[in-house]
């Protein structure tokens, strides 16, 4: 769409003799420039319904004339109207010359407003153009000048900025028309609703003044015909491919060349010069067949290495226009960029000194891809700027500025997070490339993500690519060299005469738990918090062991297992969902939800999976939004249904209906009833149709936020404790954090026995081994989890699944009555070589039932 503040051909007249307000029959001229331009480009929306939109595609192609005539029509009928229709016209963009401009950046090539080169005009394409052309080569069946035509206008940017731009007739088209229009049409305004009228007035208060100065266009406006270029496309892909593909191929190659050489070399620092260069990129990938084998293996990747050069504040703008004008292109740009990953990842020959961060042509799509990404954030639902706490990816990262334009600048640029999103037009799941996910070595990226000079690619800062199994590694590399960091300055300070321990060390008693937890977690964060960052290691009193890891899972369950128990009063649980959530009568201190917090954190931290089940407003309110209208979805399905039958409720009597008063009860833990009133003498004001949104607003932020901000706030002080100087906000989204905490939901055995390894003498073909797999199959899943929790220390299925999960079968020696025993620390069982199935069965679920507790068989 175009430039707002442009002025147009009705906007800019302003006819004195009119006996009507000059503000009212602009107001109405602009109202009828919307139809006109609604009959011509659309609203851009692809499912739309609209009749009189081109973007139905239930109106047949209109001249200009007839839709500057039908415009009218339409707006004395008082016709459907689409919601972000506007007028789009563009000033000519132009290249000025200048030490900073495009049209400098190539010796011997001046480009000026006349669109010459060395006194040559430049080649250009329009639609009609290039229908012509078609035409007339299968007319003549010889497609030389088709070829000819391509070569030239797709291997220069200077033809490609000229190419397929909005035409000014349609302006002149319309303005004659009105100009002829009788003036008591032109003054009527008893059509518009009152709404409209009112917005258009506001809309050129200043428009309309001849002092006023010209105001700044949109962000997402281009002066592409976008709508003409996809039909341009489509004519010429009715031919066959190989009677031109070769020679747009060839001249892709060469403007990706040139573009990236001009944007290294030389930049682009003038608004009007990176406009034009916008210009090209929208229209190059509108290429329907970008993904298609001869163009991913010379062109496209050549056209991202040019495009990964633009400017932050460039791949701002093109995010936002594809964001407006290409939601239907976005989803298949983003497969053709996959594939190209994907073959070169498959087809690449990697070492450790050339690895697929070293590979431009895996990052530069990668870049590209970054940009659709926020691209579909944009174009989809996001909450309000208000939900925001000031914390997102953008600021939560420990990183300093880098040199490239990585996930974290763009999106500060854009003024958008990943957490702003409630429904993004690609799902976040599609972004996912999992062969490059398996390829990445994820030490290395964290060495290059750390690194300063000189600035190396890492695969974190574009973290929405990588699977959350990846991911992780990325984390568990952070956390591990921050406590082989605490380690050695232990170690320095034991030198010096200043002993210390290198652990963070816990000693409780089973039968008191979490009091023993509590006083320990406490002197740690009130005397040194930086001990949380280094290796915990539990010991439960009077039992001998060493914590490998196995003893600090089993920790981490039994504090779960007592702290999360409603009888306890710290947190209930949602009916409706068999969530947990904060207690807002809890007698407890906050001490002990800053505990929960710490556990939360360490978990992450040592790399321990948690049986808890927060709903998903906590993980977003622990990396910085409050609790919205649509987190009550997931939190209470049943009351988020009745309060959006109120706000869809459209009759007066409302107050009637509902019997709603600003005063709301609800349950304490111990199932009493308790009330709250959300606004002064909340009990006498009744919801109406002018208040029901400030009602559900007002309930909301009472339900998620204001009820248990002293809880949630200590429970939240607990986990930055922990987690303040790591990477977690910048890897993951909050329902990758959930898993992270959680683990994964798919649980299959099948994954469980393809990784599994065999010690001892087993194999795969061992008979013990055969029983064993299949008793474990036929157990039911309750029972699966306990053989997992035996095995592991953890019934959690990790992040990535069970296939993550490195399980050994040792033998055990011969054939015994002794029962299996396993070291959890390492996920190894030992397995005796029983000789009968039922024998196995036997041993393996009395193994099973009876192992709680460190020590017992």
């Amino acid at each position: 769409m175009s430039a707002k503040g442009q002025e147009g051909p009705l906007a800019s007249r302003v006819e004195a003799e009119s006996p009507c307000s000059d503000m009212k029959r602009a107001a109405t001229k602009k109202l009828i420039e919307r139809y006109f331009y609604q009959l011509i480009d659309g609203c851009g929306n692809p499912s739309c319904d609209n009749q009189y939109c081109a973007s139905s595609g239930k109106l047949a192609n209109l001249t200009a004339n007839e839709a500057a005539a039908q415009a009218i029509n339409l707006f004395s009928q008082d016709a459907r109207l689409c919601d972000g229709t506007q007028p789009s016209k563009v000033a000519k963009t132009t290249l000025e010359s200048g030490p900073a401009s495009l049209a400098k950046s190539l010796p011997n090539k001046n480009i000026n407003p006349t669109c010459s080169v060395e006194g040559k005009s430049v080649p250009y394409l329009t639609e009609a153009k290039l229908v012509d052309i078609i035409e007339k080569c299968k007319a003549e069946s010889s497609y030389s000048l088709l070829i000819r035509t391509l070569g030239e206008v797709f291997s220069s940017s200077q033809a490609l900025i000229k190419s397929f731009q909005k035409s000014e007739k349609n302006d002149s088209a319309l303005a004659a028309l009105l100009d002829k229009a009788p003036t008591s049409l032109l003054c009527s305004s008893k059509e518009m609703s009152k709404e409209a009228v009112r917005s258009l007035q506001g809309d050129d208060k200043e428009e309309d003044s001849c002092d006023s100065a010209p105001k700044v266009p949109q962000p997402d406006d281009t002066s592409v015909d976008l709508p003409a270029v996809r039909r341009a496309f489509e004519a010429l892909w009715s031919l066959p491919g190989e009677a031109f593909e070769s020679a747009l191929v060839h001249a892709l190659v060469t403007l990706a060349d040139q573009i990236e050489l001009d944007l290294r070399v030389f930049g682009v620092n003038e608004a009007e010069s990176t406009d034009s260069l916008l210009s090209v990129f929208l229209i190059v990938f509108e290429i329907p067949v970008l993904g298609s084998s001869e163009y991913l293996d010379m062109a496209l990747h050549m056209l991202c290495k040019a495009a990964s050069c633009l400017p932050i504040s460039a791949q701002a703008k093109l995010a936002r226009i594809w964001a407006r004008h290409c939601k239907s292109r976005l989803p298949s740009l983003l497969q053709a960029l996959q594939q190209l990953i994907t073959v070169k990842v498959i087809g690449g020959a990697f070492t450790r000194d050339y690895c697929v961060q070293d590979a431009d042509t895996i990052t530069a799509p990668t870049k590209v891809m970054q940009i659709i990404y926020y691209a579909s954030i944009l174009a989809g639902e996001l909450d309000p700027s208000e939900v925001a706490e000031g914390t997102n990816e953008a600021n939560n990262s420990e990183k300093s500025k880098p040199s490239e334009v990585t996930s974290s600048d763009l999106a500060e640029e854009l003024g958008v997070s990943f957490l702003d999103s409630r429904n993004p037009l690609i799902p976040f799941v599609d972004f996912y490339n999992e062969p490059l996910s398996d390829a990445v070595e994820m030490d290395k990226d964290f060495a290059y993500y750390k690194s300063e000079q000189p600035k190396k690619f890492s695969f974190m800062n574009y973290a929405f690519i990588l699977t959350p199994a990846t991911k992780t590694l990325g984390l568990y590399y952070d956390n591990r060299i921050r406590m082989y960091s605490e380690r050695r300055m232990s170690f320095f300070q034991a030198v010096v005469g200043r002993p210390s321990n290198p652990y963070l060390r816990l000693k409780v008693r089973r039968d008191h738990l979490i009091e023993d937890a509590l006083v320990e977690l406490e002197v740690v964060a009130m005397e040194n918090p930086s001990d949380f960052k280094k290796q915990l290691v539990v010991e439960f009193e009077g039992e001998q062991g060493v914590d490998e890891g196995g003893v600090s899972k089993e920790f981490f369950q039994l504090v779960v297992e007592e702290i999360f128990n409603p009888d306890y009063g710290m947190f209930t649980t949602q009916e409706d969902t068999q969530t947990t959530w904060f207690n807002p009568t809890s007698f407890e201190s906050d001490a002990q939800f800053t505990l929960i917090g710490i556990v939360l954190g360490l978990a992450i931290y040592n790399n321990v999976i948690l049986d808890v089940r927060f709903p998903m407003v906590v993980y977003r309110k622990l990396l910085g939004r409050k609790g919205t209208f649509a987190d009550l979805e997931d939190w209470n399905p049943t009351l988020y249904r009745t309060l959006l039958d109120m706000l869809e409720y459209a009759e007066d009597d409302m107050a009637d209906v509902f019997m709603q008063t600003f005063k709301i009860g609800y349950k304490d833990v111990f199932g009493n009833l308790l009330y709250h009133e959300l606004s002064d003498k909340g009990d006498e004001v009744y919801v109406t149709q002018t208040n029901k949104k400030e009602f559900v607003d007002l309930y909301t932020d009472f339900l998620l936020v204001k009820s248990v901000e002293r809880q949630f706030e200590a429970f939240k002080n607990g986990f930055q404790m922990v987690t303040d100087e790591s990477p977690l906000a910048l890897l993951f989204r909050p329902e990758e954090i959930e898993q992270l905490v959680c683990g994964s939901k798919i649980f299959d055995f099948a994954e469980l026995e393809a990784a599994t390894e065999y010690e001892g003498g087993y194999t795969v073909e061992s008979d013990a081994i055969r029983n064993f797999w299949q008793v474990a199959h036929s157990l039911q899943p309750e029972s699966q989890r306990k053989l997992l929790q035996f095995t592991t220390g953890s019934d959690r299925v990790p992040v990535g699944g069970l296939s993550r999960l490195k399980m050994v079968i040792a033998r055990h020696g011969p054939d015994s009555d002794r029962l299996p025993i396993a070291h959890t620390c390492f996920n190894v069982l030992l397995l005796p070589d029983y000789s009968t199935l039922e024998k196995l069965q036997d041993r393996l679920l009395k193994a099973i039932n009876y192992s709680k507790g460190f020590g017992m068989l």
